[in-house]
């Protein structure tokens, strides 16, 4: 999982599924095979039908369904009941919705569930409806704002004649399921009636005309020939949610709860039969594994969180066949969604690996390492950290790859440079793939890198750094991804080895994303040492919180869905199809030479293998034609007496091999070498590189200034007399590079040359995203759907922050025309670090100027920063409200509200200082865009009046007091690496004091919010409430709170 952010999506999925049985700790479900259509490889779908053919549905026909609620408040739970009698029935089929969730029963059984009211749940209830007597039961609730529940029921009878039964007036509520004090409903409106609009015929995406989904919600996409069978709906009260499953050595598969539930052992139903899968609970103290395995009869658990996080090991220990000792094999530093996960097993069957994410520290004392342990930052211009001081101190090596032996006793680092890769696998051929997590709040930015699949080789490091630093992926010192998947929250990973699907399957490495519900099919291709790698669609549903999939020894696929406390499932997928599922061999594959040069290599990549014949077979590859080959070569370079070597470098001519050895050179040298490391690649004809071979010379010079020392004015002048010919070459990634390093020599010709370039207005080009993918999780997608719409240039966001560098040779006109770009930038969108990193960047580059400066630009500043003096005032005459007399309020008076007037009040309060509302305003405090789903108007209100009483962790304030006596309020950002990062003004997310731990007295929750107290007081009656009415109404002007 990455950090906090997506929303959970809906995840009771409406299916008409076999009842749950329990007895003691042992549960048991019939099998029930899903609704697919299947996905062609040009996207379109056709249906399969699974029993027989959906009942075509026409929500049109028949008498209209009215929108219906409780007399009372939105915000709160009911019960609804419908009571009718019908003669013998041939089919018939449902449609529903709730604002905000609902669980449907008829006759006592559950038909449909749902949270997310914009994608109603159509569904055959035939088998549930019967001649005679019949009841609808609804469990209703609404979080904040309007509530509404609507349904149609169409009923086909022999003979063809149809009859319905729709929500109206004659519908009953109660507050509790045995209905004994029940009241009549109130009408709302008919179907299309704001704020939900007529979303049985146009449903999908939330309202958000710019996500698309073809596929109805519940329905399984499938590729040909594949079915998905629901084995297990899982009791979240007692068993939990499901974030990680593996197969015992008796092909029983073993799942954890993510909290603090336990181990369950399932044995799945056999495949093609109606016999039960069987699911009881383990005698073993512990919980919250993120990654299981089953070798060396034990069962390894690598726990994140619960007990502790760090390496398990479960054993039977009286041989009676059951787990009953559970022994801590090392412990780990490191928590969250970003802590240690998945295990595997070696290829050679000797070794256990282990991922983490990169707020997880390297295993303490570990033994050795594959990648040089002098890892660093190595930026060449100061990074900014991330905005809203995400990972803020977080340094390399990011997160990591590591191998222990089966006792756990001696750990080696294999790869680093990761965010929060959360599983990996071996592929046939032995060859490690990872899946890593994006940092979504990037979204817009140059920095930015989407979800994707690596190749984990020894040595490897994928360049993830925090805030702005991230290694673009053509840096020489690290490696390229296999292929990006686009924006979610990656989980399980498995290849399909062992399954009886056809080869392309077999061979595909399968990756979950958790936040669109979608499973991917990875097919790799051999490119010389490593590979290339293209994403199909594999399984895919809305909703389906994907958490964990396994490859079972009966050849069929499962996997589960839950995480972050949603209702967790198993399920399985077989093939059913004609293609032959002979199981695939390994050796088959291209590029085995290759791999095999890379292997040898990688051999030596560690300490005590150094010799003259090692160093020559490494020359001999270090300006090799692959990439992967010529990385590995340097990293056994690093690994070889520098004595052997690197005189070596300083007479080499062959300009790729240089560059190469003068990168390892640069890691590992003697800074008394520098001047003439820079004197040999600056020799370098740059005008007759290549282009890729231009930018590794740029990272290896960067390497040598960053590592070697500054350079001084001579050799400043020198690299720019190269390099101002080159600028701008009209090659993006290039002229980044350029740009970057010209800044950095302090280049005369840079700062007009790059204004040039920042100067067209331009669309940014927007990520390959499929709306319908988006379309999965309205609530996330949207946001994505929305910004890229609206896309920022991201070559212009680099060269702006690149610039801000620069503290002379400006002219006013030119730090005018600098100022001017933010203006249009900030009317871009982008994630939640956006308009953030825009005004940083914009604060750094007014502290590089003069005071004399900074006062000639004033007008500037003030027409492109928007200031708290340009908020409006509240029109008042406000005075002291108490909560009762903004309750009363609100039971009368939220009715006939002005939206314009509820706008500007949510300004002139300064609500928009501190927090977002529809991608607007400040972002130190939660988002409020959607308070209407988690507040009820009392809540809201208290919120506004007494802030301190209830106060989210994530925004806590402390009182920090240093043994010097100084004294600092405010919210504790990050508590890492022996300091403490402190935010100390709200309003201003860029305000922070970093700490030495060892100078800490004293650390106490502050008793008061960061948020004033008694904002309302400002405000009169009419404020107030256009103000809680915007709020609830999600930004709506057709709520009908706004209703004249």
């Amino acid at each position: 999982m990455t950090t906090a952010r997506r929303f959970v999506p809906a995840i009771l999925l409406a299916i008409l599924t076999t009842p749950l049985l329990i007895a003691a700790d042992v549960s048991t479900q019939k099998p029930v095979i899903q609704e697919a259509v299947v996905r062609n490889p040009d996207g379109s779908v056709h249906t399969v039908e699974i029993t027989k053919p959906k009942p075509k549905f026409d929500v049109a026909a028949g008498p209209d369904a009215i929108w219906i609620w409780n007399q009372g408040s939105a915000a709160q739970s009911c019960f609804i009941r419908k009571q009718f009698k019908t003669a013998d029935v041939k089919s018939a089929t449902m449609i529903a919705t709730c604002d905000n969730g609902m669980t449907v029963r008829v006759n006592g059984e559950k038909v449909a569930s749902s949270s997310e009211w914009g994608q109603p749940v159509t569904i055959d209830v035939s088998s549930a409806i019967k001649a005679g007597s019949n009841e609808i039961t609804v469990d209703a609730t609404n979080e904040g704002g309007t509530g509404g529940f609507v349904l149609k029921l169409e009923m086909t009878h022999e003979g063809g004649g149809k009859s319905y039964v729709v929500t109206d007036s004659s519908w009953t509520i109660a507050k509790d399921k045995a209905f004994n004090d029940q009241y009549d409903v109130k009408p709302i409106g008919k179907m299309g009636v704001g704020p939900w609009g007529n979303v049985f015929a146009n449903p999908g995406g939330g309202g958000n005309s710019l996500l698309k989904n073809s596929v109805p919600r519940g329905v399984f996409q499938v590729p040909d020939g594949f079915q998905v069978e629901l084995l297990y709906d899982v009791p979240k009260d007692t068993q939990g949610s499901w974030v990680s499953i593996a197969f015992d050595d008796k092909g029983r598969l073993i799942a954890s709860d993510q909290g603090d539930k336990g181990l369950y052992r399932i044995t799945p139903s056999p495949i093609g039969s109606d016999q039960p899968t069987t699911v009881e609970a383990l005698d073993l103290k512990i919980s919250s594994s993120q990654g299981m395995l089953w070798a060396f009869d034990s069962l390894y658990i690598c726990v994140n969180g619960g007990p502790g996080s760090g390496l398990y090991r479960a054993t039977d220990s009286n041989g009676d066949g059951e787990l009953d000792k559970v022994d801590k094999l090392k412990s780990l530093r490191g928590g969250g969604e970003h802590g240690p996960h998945g295990l595997r097993l070696s290829p050679d069957g000797k070794s256990i690996y282990l991922i983490a994410g990169n707020h997880t520290d390297p295993p303490e004392n570990f033994d050795s390492s594959r990648v040089p342990t002098n890892w660093s930052e190595d930026h060449l211009l100061p990074r900014q950290w991330d905005a809203r001081g995400h990972a803020r101190g977080k340094l390399a090596p990011g997160g990591w790859v590591a191998k222990t032996d089966p006792e756990g006793r001696t750990w080696e680092i294999i790869s680093m440079g990761y965010r929060n890769p959360y599983d990996f696998d071996f592929s046939l051929e032995g060859e490690l793939f990872a899946y890593d997590a994006d940092m979504e709040w990037d979204m817009g930015s140059p920095w930015y890198r989407p979800t994707r699949i690596v190749h984990a080789v020894s040595g490897s490091e994928f360049g993830w750094r925090s805030g702005t630093g991230k290694w673009p992926t053509y840096y020489i010192d690290s490696l390229p991804q296999v292929v990006d998947i686009g924006p979610g929250s990656p989980v399980g990973v498995s290849f399909g080895t062992g399954a009886k699907f056809p080869a392309k399957y077999q061979k595909a490495l399968f990756c979950c994303d958790w936040t669109f519900g979608t499973m991917y099919a990875v097919h790799l291709t051999p490119n010389g040492a490593s590979y290339v790698g293209e994403k199909e669609e594999f399984v895919s549903c809305t909703p389906l919180p994907l958490t964990d999939v396994a490859i079972g020894p009966d050849g069929a696929m499962y996997f589960t869905v839950g995480g972050r406390g949603a209702q967790s499932a198993l399920y399985r997928v077989t093939y059913t199809g004609n293609e032959s599922t002979t199981p695939v061999q390994p050796g088959q594959e291209s590029g085995n030479v290759e791999r095999s040069v890379r292997r040898q290599l990688e051999a030596l990549h560690e300490a005590g293998k150094s010799s003259e014949q090692n160093v020559e077979f490494i020359w001999e590859h270090l300006g090799h034609d692959d990439r992967s080959i010529r990385y590995a070569a340097r990293v056994a370079l690093e690994f070889q007496e520098p004595a052997l070597w690197q005189q070596r470098v300083l007479t080499e001519t062959y300009p790729e091999l240089l560059i190469n050895a003068a990168v390892a050179m640069a890691r590992q040298g003697n800074p008394e070498r520098r001047d003439a490391l820079l004197d040999r690649l600056l020799n370098v004809e740059f005008s007759e590189l290549t282009e890729f071979q231009k930018l590794e010379w740029l990272r290896a010079v960067s390497l040598v200034f960053i590592r070697l020392g500054v350079p001084t004015v001579e050799q400043q002048r020198a690299v720019a007399q190269i390099l101002e010919p080159e600028f701008p070459s009209g090659r993006e990634m290039l002229d980044r590079e350029l740009a970057g390093m010209l800044v950095y020599v302090n280049s005369t010709k840079i700062i007009d040359r790059t204004l040039k370039l920042m100067a067209p207005a331009s669309e940014g080009e927007a990520e390959a995203v499929i709306p319908e993918v988006l379309a999965r999780n309205p609530g996330y997608g949207g946001s994505i759907a929305n910004m890229l719409a609206n896309m920022p240039d991201l070559n212009q966001t680099h060269y702006a922050y690149v610039l801000r560098n620069m503290k002379y040779g400006w002219t006013i006109a030119q730090r005018r025309q600098y100022l001017d770009w933010f203006a249009r930038a900030s009317k871009k969108s982008g994630g939640a670090s956006f308009e953030g990193f825009l005004k940083n960047i914009k604060d750094e580059f007014l502290a590089n100027a003069t005071e004399a400066e900074r006062k000639a630009l004033e007008s500037s500043i003030a027409a492109t920063a928007p200031k708290e003096a340009d908020l409006p005032k509240p029109k008042g005459p406000g005075q002291e409200w108490s909560l009762g007399e903004l309750v009363e309020l609100t039971k009368s008076g939220l009715s006939d509200r002005n939206f314009e007037n509820g706008k500007r009040t949510y300004a002139s309060a300064r609500c928009i200082s501190c927090h977002r509302y529809l991608g607007e305003g400040g972002s130190t405090g939660p988002d409020l865009s959607n308070v209407a789903g988690r507040f009820s108007y009392k809540d809201l209100l208290e919120s506004m009046i007494d802030p301190s009483k209830v106060v989210s962790d994530q925004y806590r304030a402390s009182i920090v007091t240093t043994d010097s006596g100084k004294v600092y309020t405010g919210r504790i950002l990050n508590d890492a690496d022996g300091k403490l990062t402190i935010l100390t003004d709200p309003v201003d997310a860029t305000k922070v004091v970093t700490i030495d731990k060892n100078d800490l007295d004293e650390v106490l929750p502050s008793p008061t919010s960061l948020m004033p107290a008694k904002l309302l007081n400002q405000l009169n009656k009419g404020e107030v409430l256009d103000l809680l009415a915007f709020l609830m109404s999600r930004g709506n002007p057709a709520d009908p709170l706004f209703a004249k």
